[in-house]
């Protein structure tokens, strides 16, 4: 009898072991639900703005134009490049770097900015947040893109 104890208890013991983890590991606890503080919840107030929004999108998209139009303007290779002696071909390449960057920089910016603004607009008109509003947002940047190389 002593045997059957004895073994009910390793049964016991191993089924509480084996409800913990197998690891040998305490469960994790499910955390309590949070309310956000009175911060968090003007910051995404602030952030759901669109014109917050579109402004963020459009410097981010500048800086990014700017660091595309520099790599790109220093890959750029002169045509007389045989004819140049290396002082000219850095200015040369210097001065193509400034203006690919520059120009690179304002079409991101206003990609971002018009592709941002048309995002959150669309999504507040329709009250939805789905893959329409990216939709709608890139067929509405690509338009104004295009229009305004004209």
């Amino acid at each position: 009898m002593a045997s059957n104890e004895n073994s009910g208890t390793e049964s016991n013991n191993g089924a509480a072991s084996s409800s913990t983890s197998k690891d040998g590991e305490t469960p994790t606890q499910i955390q309590p639900f949070r309310m956000p503080t009175v911060e968090e919840v003007r910051a995404q107030d602030v952030w759901n703005n669109c014109v917050v929004r579109s402004v963020a999108s459009g410097v981010m998209g500048g800086g990014l134009g700017l660091f595309m139009g520099m790599f790109l303007g220093a890959l750029d290779n002169p045509i007389l490049q045989d004819e140049m002696t290396g002082r000219q071909q850095f200015i040369y390449t210097a001065k193509q770097m400034g203006r690919r960057s520059w120009s690179s920089c304002k079409t991101f910016a206003i990609m971002g900015l018009v592709f941002s603004a048309a995002e959150c607009v669309t999504e507040k008109v329709r009250a939805k947040h789905d893959i329409t509003n990216t939709v709608v947002a890139g067929c509405v940047t690509g338009g104004t893109m295009s229009a305004k190389g004209d």
